[in-house]
């Protein structure tokens, strides 16, 4: 059977919280099969809240948890890395209420799991595994989830941007055959330096630079090194999706499509399907009729 996975041992990093612009802290801790992803803020006495979509409660710029009157906001990212790397249960300790921007990827996260090691559990891993289609819209945004036998993601932004546009604005992946780590990971989030002071005025991207994110003027980008992959804008929307995804509280097995998406129509399209119950389910596979290579692939390499 496919195991459910957490760290060998606690790893710790520290970074700049985007919005709060303050030093952030973090320390990812091993956890019990069954414990799932849990925020610890030890600036709050201990007090946790469950990386789950029920307990989400802000979606402006980024995916934010609330539980009572603990919060953690810019979970996204993080939550990708670990959807990525098979990661079911671990504790994520932080100093503050955000989690570090880091670079503005997955990668540093990435890396951190990887240098803590990657232990499988004596416990089967549950998928969600999709059954009906569910599709929700707004104006002319839509994302629906799909049957599929594997983890597809197909998406398409619409950002009227010279570089964005000569990057390519459409992507599809099946991640049977390519690999998160290698396609995905290291895509940084972006955002117009227009929208910079105004933002900055409203307590908000206080620790935004270009050193964690792809910085746009009104017709050129200014980070000096360019992009990490020649259509990094829309595969940084890949890297939110998963991680979006993963507050279901276990993988996805379907398809997954959009037009103009984001946080806001990500959670929306996971509120909509639980409450459908004939559209899902919840699977255990073994590991030689698993239609989930992409996990096995990028996990045995950090195994």
């Amino acid at each position: 059977m496919i195991k459910q996975r957490t760290i060998k041992k606690s790893v710790q990093a520290r970074g700049v919280g985007i919005h709060s612009g303050k030093t952030v802290n973090m320390k990812l801790l091993p956890a019990e099969p069954n414990h799932g992803i849990v925020f610890r803020r030890m600036d709050a006495g201990g007090k946790e809240v469950k990386a789950l979509n029920v307990f989400v409660n802000e979606l402006v710029l980024s995916t934010s948890l609330q539980d009572g009157d603990v919060k953690v906001s810019t979970v996204e990212h993080l939550m990708s890395a670990f959807s990525a790397l098979g990661i079911d249960n671990i504790v994520v300790e932080l100093d503050s209420f955000e989690v570090p921007i880091m670079d503005g990827s997955s990668s540093p996260f990435v890396f951190l799991v990887q240098a803590a090691g990657i232990e499988e559990q004596d416990a089967s891993k549950n998928f969600i595994v999709i059954k009906k289609p569910i599709k929700v819209k707004r104006g002319d945004s839509w994302a629906e989830l799909s049957p599929y036998n594997g983890f597809k993601i197909s998406i398409e932004i619409d950002f009227d941007h010279e570089k964005v546009k000569e990057s390519g604005q459409k992507i599809s992946i099946d991640f049977s055959n390519q690999s998160y780590l290698k396609e995905i990971s290291r895509a940084r989030t972006f955002g117009y330096m227009r929208d910079l002071e105004t933002l900055k005025a409203a307590n908000k991207a206080l620790g935004a630079s270009p050193d964690n994110a792809i910085a746009l003027t009104d017709d050129d980008i200014l980070n000096e090194d360019g992009l990490r992959y020649s259509n990094e804008f829309v595969k940084h929307k890949v890297l939110d999706i998963v991680g979006d995804l993963y507050l279901l509280g276990a993988n996805v097995i379907g398809h997954y499509q959009g037009f103009k998406t984001g946080h806001f129509l990500n959670n929306e399209l996971i509120t909509t399907l639980q409450a459908k119950k004939d559209a899902w389910a919840i699977e255990t596979f073994e590991e030689e009729n698993a239609p989930v290579s992409f996990y096995s692939e990028d996990w045995h390499n950090t195994l």
